[in-house]
């Protein structure tokens, strides 16, 4: 076969379309214990613990750590470590996911005779609705029977799409269930991109006194010489310490040929876009990127301007 360019989109869409179609599947046929399943979870006095091995294992890993950061807490076991000792880390209280795409996981096995021993609740995600571990799951959770992608139809592909699909659909549920919103997603979730995101932007503003202020009065010569004191290359006209516009390199170009025949007020764009300071950054983001600009200003209920921040800034905090 001639792999050529074409052949390898072709493939690639291929794939995508057999997954695509298979979670479509998959939300024509949700379980019928599902929500049951997630009013056990959210009941649960004590923890999710989630297990599988090989692909189904990774699949497992990443879905706890959904949970664990979006309001419910969980953690994994590894399948074969279990039977070495970690089978005491499920106590009384915990609720379990078992994920295996064949249902007959040998691995799993030790696991399902301490659950049952100890009458521990669990669900079973898997394809195989007759095999053991559905057939002895509290709450089997059924995925449709979908080819595998893969060439050989052995690889879990598809299958593991599923899973993953489905771990989310439990996940965010259980989110919208106990209102769980972004000042707590925070508190989980103070690291990188994400964590600087759900700062507020008064934590990463530069304050009042670093703001370049004009007057509407004021001559462009001087205002040339505010914009570029602060290092912004930007400026607020106040009045009585109220915002009235902004001064941009923008408005600079648009009006080059009168630039120093006119005041400041009479150059600036009035009713600039300002934000207060208990907004979260990645709105303020969305805000700078929506409205195509590179400075944005903070004010108070008064309109008074008590902050100013660049997108340089953000960038350099991770948040970008």
């Amino acid at each position: 076969m001639e792999f050529t360019k074409n052949k390898i989109i072709e493939i690639a869409k291929d794939v995508i379309e057999v997954e695509s179609n298979a979670l479509k599947t998959l939300s024509e046929n949700l379980p019928s214990c599902f929500e049951k399943f997630i009013n056990s979870v959210y009941n649960c006095s004590g923890r999710l613990v989630i297990s599988g091995i090989g692909k189904s294992g990774h699949i497992a890993k990443k879905i706890s750590a959904t949970f664990a950061s979006t309001g419910t807490p969980s953690y994994f076991i590894h399948a074969a470590e279990a039977s070495h000792g970690d089978l005491g880390m499920i106590m009384e209280g915990d609720i379990c996911i078992l994920i295996s795409n064949s249902g007959e996981t040998i691995e799993l096995k030790d696991i399902l005779n301490h659950l049952k021993r100890f009458s521990i609740p669990f669900a079973v995600i898997s394809s195989n609705p007759e095999s053991t571990l559905m057939k002895s799951a509290n709450f089997p959770l059924n995925l449709p029977s979908q080819p595998e992608v893969c060439p050989i139809g052995m690889a879990p592909t598809t299958s593991t799409t599923m899973m993953l699909a489905l771990g989310d659909a439990i996940a965010v549920s259980l989110m919208h269930k106990r209102n769980f919103d972004v000042n707590q997603f925070k508190v989980f979730h103070p690291g990188g991109k994400l964590g600087t995101q759900m700062l507020k932007i008064k934590d990463l503003m530069h304050g009042k006194n670093k703001i370049p202020t004009v007057t509407p009065e004021m001559t462009m010569q001087e205002a040339l010489l505010k914009m570029t004191s602060k290092g912004f290359g930007y400026a607020v006209v106040v009045k009585e310490n109220k915002v009235k516009g902004v001064i941009s390199d923008g408005d600079l170009r648009r009006n080059i040929n009168q630039l120093f025949d006119k005041k400041a007020g009479q150059i600036a764009t009035k009713n600039p876009i300002t934000v207060k300071e208990d907004i979260f950054v990645a709105e303020a983001i969305k805000i700078m990127n929506d409205n195509k600009i590179g400075v944005l200003v903070i004010t108070n209920n008064k309109n008074e301007p008590i902050g100013i921040t660049h997108i340089q800034d953000l960038l350099k905090a991770g948040a970008v």
